[in-house]
């Protein structure tokens, strides 16, 4: 499936989901206390869908590859911050939400590393490097696809109507 918009992107969506459900972890007063880890651990997960949504917006693969590690860099981090919050006495009454937290970053982490491994044994080089020629190209692959699609189906029809013509002799 091929995504007009970031905002459509499931691994997007679910960064963003954790960045809301992050954001609500460290709104509580044991984050509030002197240091980094709050803000840090925000300024991650922030970069985990922004750093998806600027690399698909760039219009190439080699960007959108450079930026996806970047978001997934991202992840680890705030993967780690969540390791140290399980392990700091001061936070013990949120272990389960911090582990619930901790598997979700993993999963996104797990779905950047799918799509960039997609990209890299795709010949596609993006939007950016389309021209004419490789616009015409691409849209007669895709009609193609379309028609072989559409003769499956009607073969795969006239068997159904065959079978059942067969067993009704």
């Amino acid at each position: 499936m091929t995504y007009e918009r970031f905002e459509d992107l499931p691994v997007w969506k679910a960064a963003m989901r954790l960045g809301i459900e992050i954001y609500a972890l460290t709104n509580d007063s044991a984050f509030r206390t002197d240091g980094d880890l709050r803000d840090q651990v925000r300024r991650a997960v922030l970069s985990i869908s922004n750093n998806i949504a600027e690399g698909f917006e760039r219009g190439s693969t080699a960007e959108l590859l450079m930026f996806l590690y970047i978001a997934r860099g991202s992840a680890g981090e705030v993967r780690s911050m969540l390791h140290f919050c399980s392990a700091w006495p001061a936070i013990a009454h949120l272990k389960s939400q911090i582990s619930n937290l901790k598997s979700q970053s993993e999963a996104v982490s797990r779905q950047i590393r799918g799509w960039t491994n997609s990209l890299q044994n795709s010949d596609i080089k993006g939007q950016r490097h389309l021209n004419d020629q490789t616009k015409q190209t691409f849209d007669q692959r895709r009609r193609a696809l379309a028609f072989e699609k559409q003769l499956d189906e009607m073969v795969q029809e006239n068997l159904k109507i065959r079978d059942g013509n067969t067993d009704a002799d």
